[in-house]
């Protein structure tokens, strides 16, 4: 964006058109099965694979928990429940990486 000066010598914004060149393919970009594959190979994706795993029947439990801890807000939902602080943050954590795990399993 170029600048041009009036006459009280005030600096204003001259609005020239884009001269970017656009590559016809984005350079570095992984195929989109190596790209799931990669997120599949993180933490959060294997604690979420490993509760629906072991504790399918929890699952839609943990996750409505950890949306209410997103909504209240973590401290919030620790005092109301009664609990420490670090049990709500880990039933917060499991309900993401159990989110985490469905969106990118499918």
């Amino acid at each position: 964006m170029a600048f041009a000066a009036n006459s009280g010598n005030a600096w204003h914004r001259r609005r020239e058109p884009y001269d970017v060149r656009v590559a016809e393919t984005t350079p570095g970009v992984a195929a989109p099965d190596s790209f799931l594959e990669s997120l599949m190979d993180t933490e959060l994706y294997s604690i979420g694979a490993f509760f629906c795993d072991e504790h399918p029947d929890l699952v839609d439990e943990v996750v409505a928990r950890s949306e209410e801890i997103e909504r209240r807000g973590l401290e919030a939902y620790a005092s109301e429940a009664g609990g420490p602080i670090e049990e709500s943050f880990e039933t917060l954590l499991t309900g993401l990486a159990v989110r985490y795990y469905k969106a990118v399993a499918g």
